[in-house]
C-alpha cells in the first residue's frame, strides 16, 4: 500500500504517494483535473514492482494546498520543484488529461530532467469551444477556483505553446483512447505529430485508459519504458 507524505516545494505545499523499492528508477504520475493521486491505484501496484513510484496530489487538488493562484504554469513549476524537493534528478512522467499537459510543459522547460515521457489522451493545445462548467453540488476533493482558471487556459490556449512541443527531447509515448474518448483523436494525434521522438499507440478504452483498461495501460508503459533501443525520432 502506498504510503502518504507531504513535501513543501517553495511554491506550494504537495500531498504525494509513494510506494516501490527506494532503490528504484523513478516513476512520477500527474493525474486529471478534479481527480487526485488514488486516481492511479489501479496501476500503481504493478509499476511499483518494478518502479519508485511517485503520485502526486496537483495543486489545488486532495491534499495538496489550494493557494488561489492557478495556472498550468504554476503545477508545472510546482512539479519541478517536487523534484527538487526529493532529489529526483532525472525521472519518467506520466500524465493524463490536465496532467499531461503539465508533464508536455515540464518536458520543454526542463528537458534534462526526462527521461521517458508518456502522455494519456491528451490533445494539442488548440483552441476549443469555451463550455463554462457547473459546480457540482457538495464538497469538492478539489478547488472549483482552480477548475475555472485551469479550463479557461485550455479553451484558449497560449498560441506559442504549439512551438513548445517541439522542444520535447525525452522519448514520448502518446496513448490515446480511440472512439470512446470525448477528446477529438485528431488533436491527440497532432500532439505526437509535434512531439519529436514520440510514438502514438490507440487503447480504444476511452479516456480513462489507465481506470477502464489498466492491464492495457500498464503492459504497454512498461513495454515502452523497458524498451532500450535507440530512437529513430519522429
Amino acid at each position: 500500500m502506498p504510503d502518504q507524505h507531504t513535501v513543501e516545494t517553495g511554491r506550494a505545499r504537495l500531498a504525494y504517494r509513494v510506494c516501490g523499492p527506494p532503490d528504484a528508477p523513478p516513476l512520477v504520475l500527474l493525474h486529471a483535473l478534479g481527480e487526485g493521486a488514488r486516481d492511479w491505484e489501479d496501476v500503481t501496484p504493478a509499476f511499483s514492482r518494478r518502479r519508485r513510484v511517485y503520485a502526486v496530489d496537483l495543486r489545488g487538488h486532495g491534499g495538496s494546498d489550494r493557494p488561489g493562484a492557478y495556472s498550468l504554469e504554476l503545477m508545472r513549476d510546482d512539479v519541478l520543484g517536487f523534484l527538487d524537493a526529493l532529489a529526483l534528478d532525472r525521472v519518467d512522467l506520466i500524465g493524463h488529461s490536465l496532467g499531461g499537459m503539465v508533464a508536455w510543459m515540464l518536458a520543454a522547460a526542463h528537458p534534462q530532467r526526462l527521461d521517458r515521457l508518456i502522455l494519456e489522451d491528451v490533445p494539442a493545445p488548440l483552441p476549443r469551444e469555451r463550455v463554462v462548467p457547473e459546480r457540482p453540488e457538495g464538497p469538492l476533493s478539489f478547488d472549483w477556483d482552480m477548475v475555472l482558471a485551469v479550463r479557461q487556459q485550455i479553451d484558449t490556449p497560449d498560441a506559442a505553446w504549439l512551438a513548445l512541443l517541439g522542444r520535447i527531447t525525452a522519448r514520448t509515448l502518446v496513448l490515446a483512447g480511440g472512439p470512446q474518448s470525448p477528446v477529438p483523436q485528431e488533436r491527440i494525434a497532432e500532439l505526437a505529430r509535434r512531439v519529436p521522438h514520440a510514438r502514438l499507440l490507440t487503447v480504444p478504452a476511452g479516456h480513462l485508459i489507465h481506470r477502464t483498461a489498466p492491464g492495457r495501460f500498464t503492459d504497454a508503459v512498461l513495454e515502452f519504458l523497458e524498451d532500450r533501443a535507440p530512437s529513430g525520432g519522429g
